[in-house]
């Protein structure tokens, strides 16, 4: 299964794509989109036609998005919010399912506590997806997404049928 993870930002959106059998992960590409435009109508399209673009590029199967966490600027809480909603738009309009997880789930799936620092992702990822190198902090947070996800399939597929997970 081929898996897009984004963490959605309206100034710098993290993409990462990896392909996962639900026991080993592999790193196919990651990166940051550098949102371009003025006005945030500008950025949202930005990201919505950059995030098309690697869907197209890579075919994933699926798309995993960290969800937005509670902001102390309201503003940047929505701003945030309407850059992921056209990171969300892209997956959608390319025929993906969509899978959300709280940012404290994406910590604990991949790191193994809710509460891990930045540093710590960047090292888990690096050395989960044996990478030569540690990628940014946004490249890195999604493929942490996607890590999450893959992790968290593989679980549910073991699953007897008919049992269904609710609330991530």
């Amino acid at each position: 299964m081929r898996i897009i993870g984004i963490d959605p930002g309206s100034l710098v959106t993290g993409y990462g794509v990896l392909d996962t059998d639900g026991r080993r992960s592999t790193h196919v590409e990651s990166g940051c989109i550098r949102v371009k435009g003025e006005e945030l109508p500008e950025r949202l399209g930005f990201i919505f036609r950059q995030v098309q673009e690697i869907i197209a590029r890579h075919r994933p199967d699926t798309m995993a998005v960290e969800q937005v966490f509670v902001s102390r600027n309201p503003s940047s809480a929505l701003k945030l919010g309407q850059a992921r909603g056209a990171a969300i738009c892209a997956g959608v309009e390319g025929g993906l399912a969509v899978a959300e997880y709280t940012p404290r789930s994406i910590k604990q799936a991949v790191v193994g506590t809710g509460a891990a620092a930045k540093e710590q992702m960047q090292h888990m990822v690096t050395l989960i997806l044996e990478l030569q190198s540690t990628p940014a902090t946004d490249a890195a947070d999604a493929l942490a997404v996607a890590l999450c996800h893959a992790h968290t399939h593989a679980t549910l597929s073991r699953l007897p049928a008919g049992f269904a997970r609710r609330g991530r």
